[in-house]
C-alpha cells in the first residue's frame, strides 16, 4: 500500500466524498486512516493529497506545499462564495453589462505575483470565535466582524485565454455542476436564483479569463477571482478551478 496518495477529486465532491470513494474501490485501505492536507472546494477538481496510515505522523511536512492551478473566471457575476455554488450577490444587466478589458485584466493578472495578504472569504473553514467563517456566514452573522487575514504568496500568474460563454451554455454548465453537489449547500436556493437571472438575460454572452497560477499553501484561488473583478469594474466568480500539481505530485499522475 502506498502512504501518499495522489488522487483526482472531481468537480462536485467534496475531499471526504473523494476518500470514501477510494476505500470503496481500495478495500485494503478500509481500516487504513486517511487524511487529506490541502482542501478543495467543492466546486474545485483535480489533484488531492491524502495521507495513508503511518504518513499522518508527518502530516506538518505537507501542509505547507506550493500548488499550482488553471481557473476559468466568469465575468459580469458575483456571489457570496466566489464562485457558482453561492447566492447571487452581483448580476450583470442589458443596461449595466459591460465587455471585459483584457489589456487591463492583463494589467492586473502581471501584478498578482509576490506576497501579499489575503482575506479568508465568508465561506471557508477559518475559525472565528471558534466556528467556522461558513456557519457564521450561512446564518447571517458575520455582520459587525472583521473577517481574519493571512499571508500568501503568487509565485507567477498568467493569462491563458478568454472566451465568451452564451447564457444557455452557462446555465448548462451551472446546472452540471450543482447538480453534481451532494449534501446541503444551498442548492435549491441557488439555482433558483441563477435561472431565473440568467432567464432574464436571455440571448446575451459573458467574459471568461482562463488564468494560471504557482502559490504558497492557503491560498484562495475563488478569492483572487473575486478580487480580479474589483479591479477590473466587472464582478466575477471563479467559474471552475482545476488543481494541477502540488508539491511533486501531478495531475497526470493522479489517481480517477
Amino acid at each position: 500500500m502506498k502512504d501518499i496518495l495522489n488522487l483526482y477529486k472531481e468537480r462536485g465532491e467534496t475531499p471526504l466524498a473523494r476518500i470514501e470513494r477510494f476505500r470503496k474501490e481500495h478495500r485494503e485501505y478500509t481500516n487504513v486512516p486517511l487524511s487529506y492536507v490541502g482542501r478543495l472546494d467543492p466546486m474545485a477538481e483535480g489533484v488531492l493529497l491524502v495521507l495513508a496510515g503511518e504518513a499522518n505522523k508527518r502530516r506538518a511536512e505537507y501542509l505547507d506545499l506550493d500548488k499550482e492551478y488553471t481557473c476559468d473566471i466568469l465575468f459580469g457575476f458575483s456571489t457570496d462564495t466566489y464562485d457558482l455554488l453561492g447566492v447571487l450577490a452581483e448580476a450583470a444587466t442589458r443596461v449595466s453589462h459591460r465587455a471585459l478589458s483584457v489589456p487591463l485584466l492583463l494589467e492586473y493578472v502581471a501584478q498578482l505575483p509576490g506576497v501579499r495578504t489575503q482575506t479568508y472569504p465568508p465561506f471557508s473553514s477559518k475559525p472565528l470565535e471558534g466556528v467556522p467563517l461558513f456557519v457564521k456566514a450561512r446564518k447571517g452573522e458575520l455582520d459587525g466582524y472583521v473577517l481574519p487575514e493571512h499571508r500568501i504568496e503568487i509565485y507567477a500568474a498568467s493569462l491563458a485565454g478568454t472566451r465568451r460563454v452564451s447564457d444557455t451554455d452557462l446555465l448548462a454548465e451551472i446546472e452540471c455542476a450543482i447538480g453534481a453537489v451532494r449534501g446541503d449547500f444551498r442548492q435549491e436556493r441557488i439555482l433558483h436564483l441563477w435561472r431565473n437571472t440568467l432567464r432574464v438575460l436571455y440571448g446575451m454572452q459573458f467574459d471568461v479569463a482562463t488564468i494560471t497560477l504557482h502559490c504558497s499553501s492557503g491560498t484562495y484561488v475563488r478569492s483572487l477571482a473575486h478580487e480580479l473583478g474589483g479591479q477590473v469594474g466587472v464582478p466575477a466568480l471563479a467559474m471552475r478551478i482545476m488543481r494541477t500539481r502540488v508539491g511533486k505530485w501531478k495531475l497526470k499522475q493522479a489517481a480517477r
